[in-house]
C-alpha cells in the first residue's frame, strides 16, 4: 500500500513539475514576443485608422456643412464662436510656451545636477528633508558649514540630530563666535534676540552635544571660521545640500536645494564640494580640539597655538 501510495505521489509530482516548466516557457515565449506583438497591434491599428480615414472625414464634412447651413445667419453665435476660439488658442499658446519654459528649466536643473529643491519653511518640507538627510547621511562622512549647529545638531527636531549620530565621520565648520563675523551676523539679521552672547552659547552648546556622542574626538572634527556666513552646505556622501546666507534673513526662510555626484564636469556638486575642501584646509582657520577645548591654529611648519574658547572647555 506504501509502495502504491508512493508511485501516486510521484506520478502527480511529476505531472506538476512538467506543468510549471510548460508554463514557465509559455510566460517566457509571450514575454520574449510582447514586443513583436505590440508592433503587429500598432501596425494593424494605423491600417484600420487610415482605412477609415476617407468615410470619417467625409461623415464630418457633411456634418459639418448641415450645421453651418443652420447657423451662418446667426451673427451672436458666430461672434460667441469666434471668442471661444480666440481663448483657447490663446490658451493653448500660453500653455506650450510655459511647458517650453519649464522644460528648458528642467533641462538646466538636470545639467547642474540639482534633483530636489525644498522651501524650508513647512512643516511637511522640513520632515521630508530630514528623513532624507538621515538616509543620505547613515555610515557616511559628512561635511558641514553652518553658522552655529544648534538648530541643526543640538535641538531633537534638527535635520542632522539623527543622522550625526549616525554617520561614520564628521567635518563640521562653524561661526566663531569670538570674531568679527559673529558681531556682523548678528548686527545685520535683524532678529532682537540673535545677539553675539546668544551666538555665544549656541556654539558652546553644539560643543557640548557633540562632546556627548559616543567617541567624538575620533569620529568629529570641528573649525571654527571668523567671517560672517556665506553657505549652509552639508554634504551627506554623494549629495550635497545648499542654503544661502542672507545677510538679513533668517536662513530656514530660504528654499534648500540638493545636488548629485555624478560623473561630468557640468554638475555643481563638485564644486560645492572643492568650496568646502578650500575652505577646510585654509591654515589662517583654527580647530577646536573637543578633548581640551582649545583652539589650535595651525600655519606655517605646523606651528601651534592655543586659545581657549570661553566657556567651552571639557565638561
Amino acid at each position: 500500500m506504501g509502495t502504491r501510495l508512493e508511485r501516486i505521489v510521484r506520478w502527480i509530482a511529476a505531472v506538476v513539475g512538467v506543468f510549471v516548466r510548460a508554463s514557465a516557457g509559455t510566460v517566457r515565449a509571450v514575454t520574449d514576443r510582447l514586443p513583436l506583438l505590440y508592433h503587429v497591434a500598432v501596425v494593424i491599428l494605423s491600417a484600420a485608422v487610415a482605412s477609415t480615414l476617407p468615410f470619417t472625414l467625409a461623415f464630418v464634412a457633411e456634418q459639418l456643412l448641415g450645421y453651418w447651413s443652420v447657423i451662418r445667419d446667426e451673427r451672436v453665435f458666430l461672434v460667441a464662436t469666434e471668442v471661444g476660439v480666440a481663448l483657447l488658442l490663446v490658451f493653448l499658446f500660453n500653455h506650450a510656451r510655459a511647458n517650453w519654459t519649464n522644460r528648458r528649466l528642467s533641462r538646466m536643473a538636470r545639467a547642474a545636477g540639482m534633483i530636489h529643491q525644498s522651501p524650508g519653511n513647512g512643516v511637511l518640507s522640513r520632515r521630508s528633508a530630514r528623513r532624507l538627510k538621515e538616509r543620505h547621511a547613515l555610515m557616511r562622512d559628512i561635511m558641514i558649514i553652518g553658522s552655529t549647529g544648534f538648530r541643526t545638531f543640538v535641538d531633537p527636531r534638527g535635520d542632522l540630530h539623527t543622522a550625526i549620530e549616525n554617520c561614520r565621520t564628521a567635518k563640521i565648520m562653524l561661526l566663531d563666535p569670538e570674531s568679527a563675523g559673529a558681531f556682523a551676523r548678528a548686527r545685520t539679521i535683524g532678529e532682537p534676540e540673535i545677539t553675539p552672547d546668544r551666538l555665544r552659547t549656541q556654539v558652546q552648546l553644539t560643543i557640548a552635544y557633540l562632546r556627548t556622542l559616543p567617541a567624538a574626538h575620533q569620529r568629529f572634527r570641528l573649525k571654527l571660521y571668523p567671517e560672517p556666513p556665506l553657505w549652509k552646505l552639508v554634504i551627506l556622501g554623494d549629495y550635497a545640500w545648499v542654503r544661502h546666507y542672507h545677510p538679513t534673513l533668517d536662513v530656514r526662510l530660504l528654499p534648500e536645494y540638493v545636488f548629485a555626484h555624478r560623473q561630468d564636469v557640468e554638475g555643481l556638486y563638485t564644486a560645492f564640494y572643492q568650496y568646502f575642501a578650500t575652505r577646510w584646509n585654509d591654515p589662517a582657520i583654527p580647530e577646536y580640539n573637543l578633548m581640551t577645548g582649545e583652539l589650535i591654529l595651525r600655519e606655517g611648519a605646523w606651528r601651534e597655538t592655543g586659545r581657549a574658547l570661553p566657556g567651552g572647555g571639557p565638561r
